[in-house]
């Protein structure tokens, strides 16, 4: 059998998520034998078995698994229209979100506890940002995977209750043993500083990114090494009656950014009950969305006013990102206190 090899070029890449999203779906594809995504180009190399298809063919061939997950291939690299006029209506909104997080803040309705520099009210509003954010793409992708299968056998709802049952669950069990290993270590002033720091940096990156502005940023972003994730995105591909339970706990290690930075907050409590709370703030934050996807073809990237909700999203977590890095000014004495709450 001859293999052919060719590269192409993928509009829609965000993220590592979307690296794992690609290469796992175009590799269920029977006549594909290899296949590597490329963020830092946004190009897929795939190698198998393509007849006589023509690279046009072949393109629109690999378009057709990708296209519900918000990804296009073609033979010729996509300019990047950055569409500015968005920022008129995601500044606003931003503004008076802030505004409005504040007030509440001082209101003690979303300070319901604190995390070291985060609150559960806070961490649960980053978990709907991440859950409507292209980094949650990936689990959207294997909820409907696994939605599909049971489908096919007449089991809607009982796989739908296991998989959320299951993150849920593991977030607070696996949050809970980060924070504990996080107690292991004494953590001084310049130690909480750093981290403090490094969590302030990773969302700042996370906030460039979803501004969807600065294509250099998505080289930055840090992730989760990819091995492991392609093992956990590989979970939803079996057929036993425990998979919506597996494919829940495996979430909790996907290459998203925002489950990353929430999982560094709980390192940093040292307390298996505050880092378990704390991821569990953030798992409930994401399962609106996350049920919406489950039970329905809801995607954001397909609304026309996608532009304007990632601008406003990145916005907000930018904010976080300065707040978080205000806070560890003030924690190792740089600079006095300037939110009192």
């Amino acid at each position: 059998m001859n293999t052919q090899k060719y590269t192409f070029h993928v509009h829609g890449m965000h993220c590592n998520a979307c690296v794992l999203m690609t290469e796992s779906e175009l590799g269920d594809l029977p006549y594909i034998t290899r296949v590597r995504s490329n963020l830092k180009d946004h190009t897929v190399e795939v190698e198998g078995n393509f007849g006589n298809k023509t690279p046009e063919q072949i393109a629109i061939e690999l378009t057709v698994p990708l296209k519900p997950h918000g990804y296009t291939v073609s033979i010729e690299k996509l300019q990047h229209a950055v569409r500015w006029n968005d920022f008129k209506i995601a500044v606003p909104i931003a503004l008076g979100f802030a505004v409005l997080f504040v007030a509440l803040q001082k209101m003690g309705l979303v300070n319901l506890a604190s995390a070291g520099n985060v609150t559960y009210g806070t961490a649960f509003v980053i978990g709907i940002i991440a859950s409507l954010s292209t980094c949650m793409a990936v689990v959207g992708g294997l909820v409907l995977s696994m939605s599909a299968t049971f489908a096919k056998e007449g089991d809607k709802i009982r796989p739908q209750l296991m998989f959320h049952g299951g993150r849920i669950v593991s977030f607070v069990i696996l949050g809970g043993v980060i924070g504990g290993i996080g107690s292991a270590f004494t953590l001084n002033t310049t130690a909480t500083f750093v981290l403090g720091l490094i969590i302030a940096i990773a969302m700042f990156i996370l906030g460039i990114n979803l501004l969807d502005t600065f294509s250099w940023a998505k080289k930055l972003q840090p992730s989760m090494p990819k091995f492991i994730g392609k093992y956990a995105h590989g979970v939803s591909k079996f057929n036993h009656t425990l998979t919506p339970l597996l494919v829940g706990i495996a979430t909790f290690f996907l290459p998203c950014g925002f489950t990353q930075s929430m999982q560094l907050y709980a390192l940093g409590t040292g307390s298996f009950l505050t880092g378990g709370l704390t991821m569990l703030a953030f798992a409930l934050g994401t399962l609106p969305v996350l049920s919406l996807i489950s039970f329905s073809s809801f995607s954001i990237q397909k609304s026309s006013k996608a532009g304007i909700f990632f601008k406003t999203a990145g916005l907000i977590v930018i904010m976080f990102a300065l707040f978080n890095l205000i806070n560890s000014l003030v924690v190792i004495g740089l600079i006095p206190p300037i939110f009192n709450f």
